[in-house]
């Protein structure tokens, strides 16, 4: 179990940085007011698949046996809440005729915000790496 807190926490700093490198894209795209490219599919899908990754890693960890704190329920909440904004976002943006840079910053971003904020659900800082006591 000690392996997949690790791999579930490890790979948080994985999401993270897709996710800013996805949003300073996406909001220089927009400052320069340029047509959208097949970047933006590529940056939102990785970010949506590390995150989908994420929340898979995390339920396999409740799933094995790790015991299970109140505060999780925030935590779990907020997470699956964030995996669903930034998919919805990024396919309404990829099935427009002309794809654009504001709804993935939105649904990627609003992710990041609603990660941070999972992460702070459970006591931990956003770059801190402690258990959950037991």
């Amino acid at each position: 179990m000690n392996v997949l807190f690790k791999a579930h926490s490890g790979l948080r700093y994985l999401v993270l940085v897709v996710g800013l490198l996805a949003v300073v894209y996406f909001v220089s795209g927009l400052v320069s007011k340029r047509p959208a490219d097949k970047k933006v599919r590529i940056l939102g899908s990785s970010f949506a698949g590390l995150l989908d990754t994420q929340i898979l890693l995390g339920l396999v960890l409740l799933g094995s046996g790790w015991p299970f704190q109140p505060m999780l329920w925030g935590h779990l909440s907020l997470m699956l809440l964030a995996a669903v904004l930034a998919h919805v976002l990024l396919v309404v943006n990829r099935r427009r005729p002309q794809p654009g840079f504001l709804l993935p910053l939105i649904g990627v971003g609003g992710a990041l915000l609603l990660i941070s904020l999972g992460i702070l659900a459970i006591g931990r800082g956003v770059f801190g790496s402690t258990p959950i006591p037991s």
